[in-house]
């Protein structure tokens, strides 16, 4: 089941972004997709259909935003790679 929200843009401001009402929708869905998933909200694969893309498309586009796809650090590398 799928829920409809609307959000109002004003007219000037799709125009400024050069973007039909459609892909203004679809921007609109993938740019939330990417702050969801960034802000731990959502899991990669959640957040690629919130988007209606592929998982894989979706981690593509996250290195395209500069998205981080992985939340370990440095530090955290370093420790798994002495456990080993």
């Amino acid at each position: 089941m799928e829920e409809v929200l609307n959000i109002r843009v004003p007219e000037e401001i799709r125009q400024m972004l050069n973007r039909t009402p459609e892909e203004l929708a679809r921007d609109k869905r993938l740019y939330t997709a990417l702050m969801l998933f960034r802000l731990k909200k959502l899991s990669s694969g959640a957040a690629a259909e919130m988007a209606g893309i592929s998982r894989v498309r979706f981690l593509d586009l996250c290195a395209e935003y500069d998205n981080p796809v992985s939340q370990i650090t440095g530090d955290d590398l370093s420790r798994e790679l002495r456990v080993v």
